[in-house]
């Protein structure tokens, strides 16, 4: 069955992942009017909380980073019914695995120099790593330019196990300007990481900038919380279609645009609009456009994405096994079955239902072990558990009560050497059609601050050209 009905609204947005609610939080601070299409029958994307027998766990993104300003002005939107929830203490501390057991990551002078997990010649060399000469090869992946200034044991066993963990990639394949900005700028701008830091840090800054405290996060109760809180708050101005499919974008001339879908009953409809955002995965989209921007969209759609399965376990009680930190990486020449373990409950509160409970996340897969993700179940959950009860000691006679798995076959972005080639086919579409934005984890970033960043971004940005149409 069908229904010819057409409307219109200033935007419509592509995807009610963390983006799609980041833009359209912003677009109703500002008055803005707008329609929220989803695939899926909830909104959150990869964000998803699940709560079951006391426990609180995440099968998506665990954590974030304060590290914009956004991200408390997010949260501050969604108040009072979703709170920030910094980590305890735990967090600090970070173990990476060597030989047979986790050592923690150095946090200072003493500690590095004491630690078993770099070389002596690398720890003997950090003094002089401001004085090393800038590098001049602007693709340069994270892999060399972290060797280049600190050494191979200290890629082996603090950056190789971070990205691993983090983008579940490879430090060699993600260019550092495209994948780890911040890092890239350091060098470029003051000649040296550790200089550059202690230059930053000392950098007046405005009370605005001072929110972003770097501190990792979470929100009370799960991050569904806020997914839940914001989804509630823009459905009050704005629109949101969930379960949505089919979904086609048309230009019809310069700001000016057609989007068709199939609603959750099945009626074809029609919206047209100013702007339109798409926030969809890079594969996805070549579905969304007229056949004859084919050629342009293949080139965003090879962006390669890691497979990552997620093992939650719980412990109802599990005394006497240390799990003071944040979690445990692997680093790759360690040769494991998996990619790192998050410890929840050491760092957040609320989430197992008994004190000395205990809860763990462990990641599999990525591009380092991408075959596992395509074992069965049972397999990867048999893996997740002989990984966890060897690396954390725990006693074989002490028995897991919960235990879930959630895997993605494409996860995580990874910005490779062909990142540029794909950021340029992206700005010359929206260059060549004004009122378009290809937005989401194609571009600016991977991490849950990065998403809220650029949908806030994005939000002003319409806003401002929006209102000056209007004058």
């Amino acid at each position: 069955m069908q229904e010819d009905n057409t409307g219109r609204v200033p935007v419509v947005i592509i995807g009610g992942g963390l983006t799609g609610l980041s833009l359209a939080a912003q677009l109703d601070m500002e008055g803005i009017p707008f329609l929220l299409l989803e695939q899926k029958d909830r909104l959150g994307g990869q964000v998803h909380t699940l709560h079951e027998h006391g426990y609180t766990y995440e099968v998506g993104p665990n954590t974030g980073t304060v590290s914009t300003p956004e991200v408390v002005e997010f949260f501050d939107y969604a108040a009072p019914s979703a709170v920030l929830e910094e980590a305890n203490e735990a967090a600090a501390n970070r173990w990476i695995w060597k030989g047979d057991s986790f050592h923690p990551l150095p946090s200072g002078i003493w500690s590095g120099l004491r630690t078993k997990l770099f070389s002596w010649r690398d720890k003997l060399g950090i003094p002089f790593e401001p004085f090393k000469k800038r590098g001049d090869d602007p693709n340069e992946t994270v892999g060399e330019l972290a060797e280049r200034r600190l050494g191979k044991s200290m890629v082996e066993y603090a950056v190789d196990p971070f990205v691993g963990g983090v983008y579940a990639g490879d430090p060699y394949q993600l260019v550092t300007r495209l994948a780890l900005p911040k890092l890239y700028n350091l060098e470029q701008t003051y000649g040296s990481f550790i200089g550059g830091s202690i230059k930053k840090a000392s950098e007046k800054k405005s009370e605005r900038d001072k929110k972003a405290t770097k501190k990792v996060f979470s929100a009370e109760g799960g991050l569904s919380q806020l997914i839940e809180a914001v989804g509630q708050k823009i459905s009050q101005h704005g629109e949101i279609r969930l379960s949505v499919r089919e979904v086609r974008i048309s230009p019809l001339g310069s700001h000016e645009w057609q989007v068709s879908y199939t609603d959750h009953e099945g009626l074809a409809r029609q919206v047209t609009c100013s702007h339109v955002v798409s926030t969809v995965r890079a594969d996805i989209l070549p579905e969304l456009f007229p056949s004859q921007w084919a050629e342009e969209l293949e080139v965003i759609a090879t962006l390669p994405y890691a497979p990552v399965t997620e093992v939650c376990v719980g412990f109802d009680h599990l005394p006497q096994v240390p799990r003071n930190s944040f979690g445990g990486l692997v680093p790759t020449v360690e040769h494991r079955k998996i990619l790192g373990i998050l410890f929840p409950s050491s760092c957040f509160k609320g989430r197992v239902p008994y004190e000395d409970g205990a809860l763990f996340t462990i990641f599999m897969g990525g591009l380092r072990n991408p075959e596992v993700v395509s074992e069965s179940p049972e397999r990867q959950i048999e893996i997740a558990l002989a990984e966890l009860y060897e690396m954390i000691k725990i006693p074989t006679e002490i028995k897991p009560d919960m235990v879930h798995i959630e895997r993605y076959s494409k996860a995580i972005p990874q910005y490779d050497l062909q990142t540029e080639e794909r950021h340029k086919a992206i700005e010359h579409l929206e260059t060549e059609h004004p009122g378009l934005h290809l937005a989401g984890g194609m571009k600016d970033g991977i991490g849950m601050a990065h998403r809220i960043t650029q949908g806030m971004q994005l939000g002003r940005t319409i806003s401002k050209q929006l209102k000056e149409v209007d004058v």
